[in-house]
């Protein structure tokens, strides 16, 4: 049974139905419908495809690989689940974040966008500019255009990527936080960067951690 025509008709031949009862059972006014679907001069929409596997008895997997047939190994995974839709937004904006009333006010975001892992009421995306935080040779990297989810609610320690709110600054900044002792660093990933380290003091507000990246390509 190398063909979907085939399959739907063995598998209603197994049923015991004729194509007038296969029609009947989908809910459809005439027999021609499977008929045209057996014959292979119409492709079933997966829609009548599911219908007629419900009718039949079977997996709509049957109709379309066939039972007992090997099933070769996708070349793509599925997608993440998604945990719920947060706002991107600007790196304005993030800096005043911390300011804000409403976690989703309308009209705040560029768009909204699902986030693939667990997160706070209060998580929000930004979109990765310049080349600070890209480590082509590192465990983690960062590439302009990519999508960082930042969670205000996660504890910030050594080694995590940061947004920061620097004093007198307008636009929040990425960097990844380093801590010695008493003393913290905000840190460029990127090891040509012309000046990795900078220190921050107790006015600098950490608005969140980023949680999960979506790359672009």
């Amino acid at each position: 049974m190398k063909t979907l025509a085939s399959r739907i008709a063995h598998y209603r031949s197994l049923a015991g139905m004729s194509q007038a009862a296969l029609a009947k059972a989908c809910g459809w006014k005439s027999q021609s419908r499977v008929g045209n679907y057996e014959s292979g001069t119409r492709e079933p929409s997966l829609d009548d495809i599911a219908q007629m596997a419900k009718a039949l008895g079977i997996d709509q997997s049957d109709l379309l690989i066939g039972a007992g047939e090997v099933k070769e190994k996708p070349n793509t995974e599925p997608a993440p689940p998604n945990r719920g839709n947060i706002p991107l937004i600007s790196w304005v904006q993030a800096g005043a974040f911390q300011e804000a009333t409403e976690a989703y006010a309308p009209g705040m975001a560029e768009q909204y966008l699902p986030c693939p892992v667990p997160h706070s009421t209060w998580t929000f995306a930004l979109r990765v500019r310049g080349d600070s935080m890209f480590n082509p040779h590192g465990p983690k990297s960062f590439s302009e255009g990519d999508i960082i989810y930042v969670d205000p609610e996660v504890d910030a320690i050594n080694r995590s990527f940061v947004v920061v709110k620097l004093v007198d600054e307008q636009e929040a900044s990425f960097k990844q936080l380093v801590i010695e002792g008493s003393q913290k660093y905000l840190k460029a990933i990127n090891p040509a960067w012309p000046q990795p380290f900078f220190p921050i003091d107790g006015e600098a507000v950490i608005m969140g951690v980023v949680i999960a990246k979506l790359e672009q390509f």
